[in-house]
């Protein structure tokens, strides 16, 4: 067992329900020590002796064999926690259920302060209450009585929606001249679709933003509006709204190819039973979605056309780097690694890391309000001890691995100091606008066909770019780009 082994071993044959098995552990957790286990065997002297250990369950005899710096290697790793939404990219809707019932309550905290539905100002019908008679003597209250408002009350409803069908009929005439028979032109209405704007809207809006799929759809407008639509039919209606998007993606995605800040960011989808992807592209003038069966770099250098932002901000995969003059990495990935492992781990590199990253969140938070020197002042401030905490040798292999990781993105974290108000620290808003195509997947489990992927991709573009206006809304945006 204290044999040398390559970095190079061979994959073992045991698998996470023999791990949980052995160790009493969920075969989630089991999952992540053998992912971490096998992606550290190349850098961890111990490590790269896992996979021996694991490929045959060993037994007592086998332990008593290993030096106490491997077992006490061995525990430590198998006692790690799992990680979660704070600690990782994980969702809130992953964690496990005591972590979510040692978590904080919701609603309001002490000190909120409250606010209610404001009285509508202009009312569709005012009833008035009065009293008839007084309580005191039986006298009658006549209704010209001066009369002062005590409490204001209302009633919200929504109104039977009916389908609206205007039936256009051709009719033919004998001219009482010369006898022809006369027919009136075909009408515009008779030459396409004999559904309106406003339910090629309410569709495109209940499919793609509410992630209704054909069949859902189909049951909604029966059973709210009384629509009869076959799930064909749906599929031409949408198809036709798409195209009238696409115009606007053209002019968002010019917009982009000028823009002098762009981040970029990229989720996983199903396209016609295949592995494909959702990309974004996020500027101050354009939000830009794409569909692609790709994650490669190519996309990115479709997509701009050869235009060079002065800044690009992505997380560190390799295929969204060197596209600007400059580089912002995200740093809240970097500040969920770095909980983790201060959470995990008893090094200080890991908590020395973890202030300096609060620091460069706090210097984010008013870097508009600094002058050019000062703000000169404090990046040096922060870069100077940095080198040092890179360079202090651990044990930890976590703290190794942040240490490369950080090393390699060292040029790219401070980048926003040198555009104050223009570049995030975060790439937040990109994946806040991929948001939806994650609900998207999970709940249709991807797309047939990739003609409807590039269409919502469209639709998607030219909604979250007119939502860069204050005021514009989703239904409102879609309703007058199918209008026009």
């Amino acid at each position: 067992m204290t044999d040398q082994v390559s970095s190079t071993t061979t994959s073992p044959n045991y698998t996470q329900a023999d791990l949980g098995d052995a160790f009493g552990m969920s075969n989630v957790h089991a999952n992540r020590v053998l992912q971490d286990l096998r992606a550290d065997a190349i850098t961890h002297p111990l490590a790269a002796q896992v996979d021996r250990w694991f490929s045959a369950l060993m037994g007592r005899s086998d332990l008593e064999r290993l030096s106490k710096e491997e077992l006490i290697e061995l525990v430590l790793r198998l006692q790690r926690p799992e990680k979660t939404s704070r600690t990782s990219s994980k969702p809130p809707s992953s964690d496990r259920k005591e972590q979510r019932e040692r978590s904080k309550p919701g609603g309001a905290k002490p000190g909120h302060e409250g606010y209610s539905r404001l009285i509508s100002d202009m009312p569709d019908e005012v009833v008035e209450h009065r009293p008839g008679q007084c309580p005191c003597c039986g006298a009658a209250l006549m209704a010209d009585l001066a009369a002062e408002t005590v409490s204001l009350h209302e009633q919200i409803d929504l109104p039977e929606v009916k389908p609206l069908v205007t039936q256009h009929r051709r009719l033919a005439v004998i001219c009482p001249s010369c006898g022809t028979r006369v027919v009136a032109p075909v009408p515009e209405a008779a030459r396409g679709t004999p559904f309106g704007p406003r339910l090629h809207a309410v569709a495109t809006y209940l499919k793609i933003f509410q992630a209704l799929s054909y069949a859902r759809l189909q049951s909604a407008l029966s059973d709210l509006f009384g629509l009869t639509l076959s799930q064909g039919g749906l599929m031409n209606l949408l198809r036709r709204a798409q195209g009238r998007f696409t115009e606007g993606q053209a002019s968002a995605v010019s917009s982009l190819r000028q823009a002098e800040v762009v981040a970029s960011d990229e989720t996983g989808v199903r396209i016609e039973g295949s592995n494909a992807y959702h990309w974004v592209f996020h500027s101050a003038e354009a939000v830009v979605h794409h569909a692609s069966p790709t994650r490669a770099a190519s996309v990115i250098r479709e997509m701009m056309e050869g235009h060079r932002p002065a800044v690009w901000l992505s997380d560190r995969y390799t295929a969204q780097q060197g596209h600007g003059a400059a580089h912002q990495t995200c740093l809240a990935h970097l500040a969920r690694d770095v909980a983790y492992a201060v959470e995990v781990s008893e090094d200080p590199v890991p908590w020395r890391l973890q202030l300096r990253l609060q620091a460069v969140f706090a210097l984010a938070g008013q870097v508009t309000s600094l002058a050019t020197s000062t703000l000169a002042a404090k990046r040096r401030t922060l870069e100077r001890p940095l080198a040092d905490i890179l360079a202090a040798p651990s044990s930890c292999d976590l703290t190794r691995a942040l240490q490369a990781k950080i090393s390699r993105a060292r040029a790219q974290l401070l980048t926003f100091v040198e555009h104050p108000g223009l570049v995030e620290v975060t790439n937040n808003a990109c994946e806040r606008a991929l948001r939806p195509a994650v609900v998207q997947r999970k709940v249709t489990n991807g797309y047939r066909a990739m003609w409807a992927a590039e269409g919502e991709a469209a639709i998607r573009t030219v909604v979250d770019t007119a939502r860069l206006t204050p005021g514009a809304t989703v239904f409102g945006t879609v309703l007058a780009t199918v209008r026009a």
